[in-house]
């Protein structure tokens, strides 16, 4: 469901909007241990394997979201490697001091958004539902708070900016069983949250964009897939707070929030419907005795490995299971969303075309039999091992009792293949903070701040320095936008004789081009393509030798050399091109460029051949 796109719209419903940001740091070292910061191909040489279970916090309570994911019962697999794992990733060992490189980087961003930074930071303790960290929890320090961000000459107020240690990476998930490689654990993580003043779902997608570039802009931010990611806090009047995680493609980001904001809209309208039918949840009613035997595979399948099928009537839902809330997503979709976290494939429900399945009439007549369901009522089956199958109508009925009230608070995820979301758990509550008393608070002297002042990201004046040095506006915003930014200077900074337009036209034009051809090039390693330009610096290729090698995707320095040496791309001397020119015994400049050229477009230079060819004609 696409809506208008004008602010008015949003602010007419109650639209409000934040934004969490967060973004992987480029250090030698993880957060609270020396173990080294960069991800490795290597294979794991062990795993751990533990479960959870909800306690309560300081305050004695325990946070929904945790009880929800206890409730699972899930089993999880820790892959652990040697470079990059010790017995601080896995609980086994308390945290090392905190890495003094992160601290700096998190205070100059936070000077940058003009926040105030404590006196004293903090380390806290943030449990974590999902299994992503092996103590169920994350260290997390506030380093700066009330700051202020100018997107499109408006202040965003930043409400707080912390750094954190990012969590493990999901390898698999099946049934009940997830499996994290921990060498992703640790390493330093900033997060920035804006106050939910944002106006739009393209304001979101502007101000996102803006602090992205400004974490670019501090030259210490991590690149590559997942190393930054957006989450996206949407509510609307009427209904609850919505985080949508995991949003990776930033391009995307107004439409999945154009489409939460529909979907709560249905979801109030079905809010609405259920009140004035005085609608209401049964109770779990076992029904395998009515499929022995039958065609319907769903649940003949399970009754013949011993499974069970359980139904639930749902008074006067009938029609609503099937209402359209998103693009090819109803009602019973969500409440198959929450029983599918039991670790059932989905629910069978009433609004659909049943017959699709394999019943046939008598069954379904029995069924509302069996039930008691009168003319208004829907009903919902679920078929399974009877563990899991309980377990998922359970939660089934959970969320069929909260259409009754709206819009749910839930974390959900991002599609990646649509702007639609799906549920992952009931929204953390403010349960889940406490201190980290195996780490000691760090003091903000008179060093640390002003450290952090004098590395103040300044955007303004980065654009103007790029432009004189690039001499090009369209490239320089291009590179000023561009993940390629912090290699672009890398390159320029190591080799002052290079042109920094073509090093640029490279990075974003050439790259831009190459992979609409089907070419790769975020796959080359940054130190390759920087060897690249250094062989080109030292004269050793051509441009158009440049062109080539990115072409080739090589993974390693090494590989260039043999690249080079293979497609025979060794830059010529300008005697041997003077000798060309000299060769043909033609006087026409026009026809000695595409002779040569044609032969030996990758190995000579284009202004050394114009060079010779001046100097034989004359």
């Amino acid at each position: 469901m696409i809506l208008t796109k004008e602010k008015g719209h949003y602010s007419s419903i109650g639209f409000k909007c934040g934004l969490e940001i967060h973004q992987r740091l480029s250090t030698e070292h993880k957060l609270f241990c020396s173990c080294t910061a960069k991800l490795t191909d290597n294979m794991p040489y062990t795993s751990i394997e533990r479960s959870q279970r909800a306690v309560a916090g300081e305050l004695g309570m325990v946070d929904r979201s945790t009880s929800f994911e206890s409730s699972r019962e899930r089993t999880f697999v820790y892959n652990v490697f040697r470079e990059s794992t010790c017995l601080v990733d896995i609980d086994e060992e308390p945290p090392h001091e905190a890495n003094p490189e992160a601290i700096g980087i998190a205070l100059r961003v936070a000077a940058s958004m003009d926040c105030r930074i404590p006196d004293e930071i903090e380390p806290m303790r943030k449990e974590v539902v999902d299994g992503s960290d092996p103590s169920a929890f994350q260290r997390s320090m506030i380093v700066g708070y009330n700051g202020n961000l100018d997107a499109n000459g408006r202040g965003i107020l930043i409400s707080s900016i912390f750094l954190e240690e990012e969590s493990s990476g999901i390898e698999d998930a099946k049934d009940n069983v997830a499996v994290y490689n921990v060498d992703r654990l640790g390493i330093p993580l900033i997060e920035i949250d804006t106050a939910p003043v944002i106006e739009s779902p393209q304001d979101a997608k502007e101000v996102a964009m803006k602090i992205g570039l400004l974490l670019r802009l501090t030259g210490h931010a991590q690149r590559g897939i997942g190393s930054i990611r957006q989450d996206v806090n949407v509510s609307i009047a009427g209904g609850s707070r919505v985080e949508i995680k995991g949003l990776q493609e930033l391009a995307m980001m107004d439409e999945v929030i154009e489409h939460e904001v529909g979907r709560q809209l249905k979801l109030l309208e079905i809010k609405k419907e259920l009140g004035g039918r005085k609608a209401s949840a049964g109770n779990a009613v076992e029904l395998t005795h009515l499929f022995k035997g039958s065609k319907a595979k769903i649940v003949g399948d399970a009754v013949k490995s011993g499974g069970v099928v359980l139904g639930m009537a749902l008074k006067n839902f009938k029609g609503l299971l099937g209402y359209e809330i998103d693009a090819n997503r109803r009602l019973g979709s969500e409440i198959s969303d929450y029983a599918k976290k039991a670790g059932v494939r989905g629910i069978i429900h009433s609004d659909e075309k049943l017959d699709g399945y394999g019943f046939d009439d008598s069954e379904i007549s029995a069924v509302s039999r069996e039930l008691g369901l009168k003319e208004n009522d829907a009903f919902i089956m679920i078929a399974a091992k009877r563990d899991v199958c309980e377990r998922a109508m359970l939660f089934a009925r959970q969320r069929a009792e909260m259409a009754k009230d709206g819009v749910p608070p839930e974390t959900r995820a991002a599609n990646s293949k649509d702007p639609t979301t799906r549920f992952m758990r009931p929204l953390p509550g403010g349960s889940r903070m406490y201190p980290e008393t195996d780490s000691k608070p760090i003091a903000v002297d008179k060093a640390l701040r002003s450290e952090a002042d004098k590395g103040r990201v300044d955007i303004g004046r980065i654009t103007k320095e790029l432009e004189a040095r690039i001499k090009n506006k369209q490239i320089s915003d291009q590179m000023l936008w561009s993940p390629e930014l912090q290699l672009f200077n890398r390159i320029c900074d190591a080799h002052r004789e290079l042109s920094p337009q073509f090093v640029a036209s490279v990075l974003v034009e050439k790259f831009k081009e190459l992979k609409r051809s089907g070419v790769d090039v975020d796959d080359i390693d940054d130190d390759v393509i920087a060897y690249i330009f250094e062989k080109y610096s030292s004269k050793g290729i051509t441009k158009n030798g440049v062109e080539e090698l990115l072409k080739s995707v090589p993974k390693y320095a090494g590989q260039v050399d043999k690249l080079i040496a293979s497609k025979k791309l060794e830059r010529m001397d300008y005697s041997k091109v003077r000798d060309l020119v000299k060769k043909l015994g033609i006087k026409d400049r026009s026809e000695i460029m595409r002779r040569i050229m044609s032969e030996h477009r990758l190995a000579v230079d284009g202004e050394e051949l114009n060079r010779a060819i001046g100097e034989y004609i004359g």
